[in-house]
This record gives C-alpha cells, structure tokens and sequence, in this order.
C-alpha cells in the first residue's frame, strides 16, 4: 500500500452531489473513482427500491466490502475516491479500519434541497421518500478527524476546488497520524 496516497470518502444523503464531486476529485488529483452504489448486494437495492431504509445489518457487508475495494485500489497505487452515504459515525469507523488515515469530505445539505435533487435523478433506484430517513439516520461528521464539511448547494467545480485544496494536506495530515 503507498501511504503518500490518501483514500478519500465523499460522503452524505442522498442528493448531496456524493457522484457529481466524487468525479471531479477523480478527475482533478487523478484518482479512481469508486461507486458505492454499485456495491450494494441485491437485496438492499431491491429493499431502497420498495421505499424501505436500510438498516444497520443491511449496510454491515457493504461496508466491509466497501473497505475491501479501498484497500485494494491503494494496494493497486492509485488514489481511491469512494462514493458512500457513510451516515453514520460506525460507519464511517468501519470504513477507517481498512484505511485509518482515510480523508472525508462531507456534502451538507437541507431536507428539502436533497429531495428537490433526488426527484429530478431519473431511473435511481433511491426514492425519494427515503430522504426523510436518510436525515434521521446521519450523524454529521463535524469535529471527526480529517473530515472537510462542504455546502452542497455551490457548484461543482467550486466545490471540487475546495476538496482538492484541503486533501493536498490532508495526505500529508494522513501521513503524520501514522507515523
């Protein structure tokens, strides 16, 4: 595994932007972006699609194996952008035992923003009745180490800009944590 990379999480309900910004990291610092929508077993999809929220033991394996991919892209030498709600703080510690210095970048936004947004994403399994349980279920990261905490509401590019501007640090914040 190169430690000199950072493995980055961008992470919030759904709506936030998590694949939007997640792309224009990847693109700026030259990393691999890594869907985790596409990692949910059958199963949670089927359960997101019914308008069920998933629960703790549903997302449990997802984010083992979540963990899995993060290690493995470092292992490969490149840099891993991971899309992931990560609503949780054990959640987000599940994903820190794969990767201890792992970076978040957290997207805020309003209850009513994220369903304004997840109304107008056609053909997304996620409905957009699940918002609500989305926000009773997050626990912002805010004071949790390397953690930035964004408005989701600006646009992309600048948001992008500001996610790359702090992770060029928190690399060499990741590096000083384990030494």
């Amino acid at each position: 595994m190169n430690p000199s990379l950072s493995a980055i999480v961008v992470m919030g309900v759904a709506g936030c932007g998590k694949s939007s910004i997640g792309a224009a990291i990847a693109t700026r610092s030259g990393g691999r972006l890594i869907e985790g929508d596409a990692f949910h077993p059958a199963a949670n999809i089927a359960k997101m699609s019914a308008g069920i929220p998933l629960d703790d033991d549903d997302r449990a394996g997802w984010l083992l194996r979540l963990g899995e991919e993060l290690q493995a892209t470092l292992a490969a030498g490149e840099r891993p952008i991971l899309t992931c709600s990560a609503l949780k703080r054990r959640y987000r510690d599940t994903l820190r035992e794969a990767v201890p210095t792992l970076c978040f970048v957290f997207l805020e936004l309003t209850p009513q923003e994220a369903e304004k947004r997840v109304l107008a994403r056609p053909g997304h399994f996620m409905p957009a009745s699940l918002i609500e349980s989305q926000f009773a279920a997050l626990e912002p990261p805010h004071g949790e180490p390397l953690t930035l905490a964004l408005d989701a509401t600006h646009p992309v590019a600048a948001l992008a800009e500001a996610a790359d501007q702090w992770l060029k640090p928190c690399g060499e914040r990741s590096l000083a944590r384990t030494a």
